[in-house]
């Protein structure tokens, strides 16, 4: 750990919340003259303040002690290189617009790789008025299933969630052209031209 990174932020933290150093150090009950000895590097908060001031600033803990918040750039265009967290504990979904640090049920999710569906992987998609109707053949059982599926053109996403033991049957809104994309809990996330 390099104390005077982790300092510099907590310094950095505590302006942006606009807080004093007796602000900070009264609301974790310890005194202003440990708050000082941190922000100028000469010591680091113990183990058991460390949760409690990843909170007060609404920082991920593995961020305060490597003493750097990444920023991600500004994105400008569409929405194609979007990505997918999902967890396979609760199942939760997730999007960004780039790579980002995603935690649920405590675990670390990794953005899934998006894979070109094959022939016999592909969804059956109908037009039926104004929206598309999707089905497929593929297992909706408990422990293999489609969790979602969407629609995702330069601007826009729809999800519709699946349930185990449903057969898959999604009636999502015609937008221009996109990809229609979906995730296996076994065989992971997939796409096809629409």
């Amino acid at each position: 750990m390099d104390n005077i990174k982790i300092g510099n932020l907590i310094y950095k933290l505590r302006k942006e919340s606009g807080m004093t150093q007796l602000q900070l150090a009264e609301q974790m009950n310890i005194s202003d003259k440990t708050v000082s000895k941190w922000e100028r590097g000469l010591g680091c908060p113990e183990v058991s303040l460390l949760t409690e001031l990843s909170q007060i600033f609404d920082v991920n803990l593995e961020k305060l002690l490597s003493g750097e918040l990444d920023t991600n750039d500004i994105l400008g265009g569409n929405m194609k290189k979007i990505k997918f967290y999902v967890c396979k504990n609760c199942g939760n979904i997730i999007t960004s617009m780039t790579d980002t640090n995603v935690y649920c049920c405590g675990k670390k999710l990794n953005s899934l790789q998006i894979n070109n569906a094959d022939d016999n992987e592909k969804l059956n998609v109908e037009k039926i008025e104004n929206d598309y109707y999707i089905t497929t053949k593929h297992p909706m059982e408990r422990e293999h299933y489609i969790t979602f599926v969407a629609l995702l053109n330069e601007d826009s996403i729809i999800i519709k969630k699946q349930y185990p033991e449903w057969d898959l049957q999604a009636r999502i809104p015609i937008l221009s052209h996109g990809k229609l994309i979906w995730y296996c809990n076994k065989h992971g996330l997939f796409y096809q031209k629409i």
